[in-house]
């Protein structure tokens, strides 16, 4: 099978495709031919290798990356079922989360893929895991009321896109922080507000917001604290530019540590995908309370350019392979 491979950390330049042996999958999980897979920032991180006390982990590895095909949303066709799986069988179409999506083929553990959504593409299908959880599980950690104030910063990419939908979905008054190609879609989706962060800091308003989900990944906590009401809730997804020894997770432990002593709680959401999150993103969607946005599509050989574009074009939404 064709697969986009990568032997050593580094930039994108060290992705390639190359005709390697399909999986086989074990018997709790299913083989998938793939059809649609998502890009997001974690694929960013197993290709650099950053941050490096990631790399401890053997699921990563040390000095080379532990699997050499990249990608993890997946949306595809299940071709066969390991012994223990009882959930999916051959020819269901399905979408959720294998280690290496950039391929014709791929395994993955039945308990994290689902049914595709009714009326979604694979296209949709594949932009959906990753991100729409990440904001779903990052909501769940407060969740905001009807009439509450939610700031979603970071609101035109692919998770801050689900999360002011979400927010929209529960009642709340949301405002999206993002950059001035991004307003107009952030008030498609159903913010009541837009702040545009080359104009002005999400500091410079005399607002305080009940709920905060920083998708950016890169404010100081006493800015996310400023913002805040007394007791708030800010919750961090990433930490993009957070140095490429702890890329932002030493944020993550000082929010957890403060949050002790102020009324405040400042959290990180750390994703795990799991079959019944894809259940209810499956519902939400087909009862069209959310929806995909997908910036652009490549097709398979182009992956490479789709994770150049994610790291330096700002996408609005999610980025995408075709296989």
């Amino acid at each position: 099978m064709k697969a986009i491979v990568q032997d050593a950390y580094g930039s994108a330049d060290r992705l390639h495709l190359s005709d390697i042996e399909p999986p086989v999958p074990r018997d709790d999980e299913v083989l998938i031919r793939v059809r649609a897979a998502g890009v997001d920032p974690s694929v960013w991180h197993l290709i650099t290798g950053r941050p490096y006390f990631a790399r401890l982990t053997p699921q990563i590895g040390l000095r080379r990356p532990t699997h050499r095909v990249r990608g993890w949303d997946t949306a595809g066709i299940v071709e066969t079922v390991g012994a223990r799986v009882t959930s999916l069988k051959p020819g269901d179409e399905v979408f959720g989360q294998c280690e290496g999506s950039f391929a014709e083929y791929t395994c993955g553990k039945a308990e994290q893929l689902a049914p595709k959504p009714t009326g979604l593409t694979f296209e949709q299908a594949a932009a959906l895991p990753v991100s729409a959880v990440t904001a779903l599980q990052g909501l769940d950690l407060a969740r905001p009321g009807p009439g509450q104030g939610v700031l979603v910063i970071g609101a035109s990419g692919g998770v801050g896109t689900y999360a002011v939908q979400l927010a929209v979905r529960y009642g709340a008054r949301v405002t999206g922080v993002c950059g001035p190609t991004g307003t107009g879609l952030v008030r498609s989706l159903g913010a009541d507000d837009v702040i545009d962060y080359t104009r002005e800091d999400i500091t410079d308003r005399p607002v305080r917001y009940d709920f905060v989900l920083d998708a950016a990944g890169n404010r100081p906590l006493s800015r996310l604290r400023r913002v805040l009401t007394p007791r708030g809730t800010a919750v961090f997804v990433g930490g993009e530019d957070g140095g490429p020894v702890f890329g932002g997770t030493d944020r993550w432990v000082r929010g957890l540590l403060l949050s002790a002593f102020v009324g405040q709680k400042l959290r990180p959401v750390i994703t795990a995908i799991r079959r019944q999150d894809l259940l209810t993103l499956t519902e939400l969607t087909e009862a069209g309370a959310i929806k995909p946005v997908i910036d652009r599509t490549y097709p398979l050989a182009e992956a490479a350019t789709a994770v150049r574009h994610l790291e330096t074009g700002h996408p609005r939404g999610k980025l995408v392979i075709t296989v």
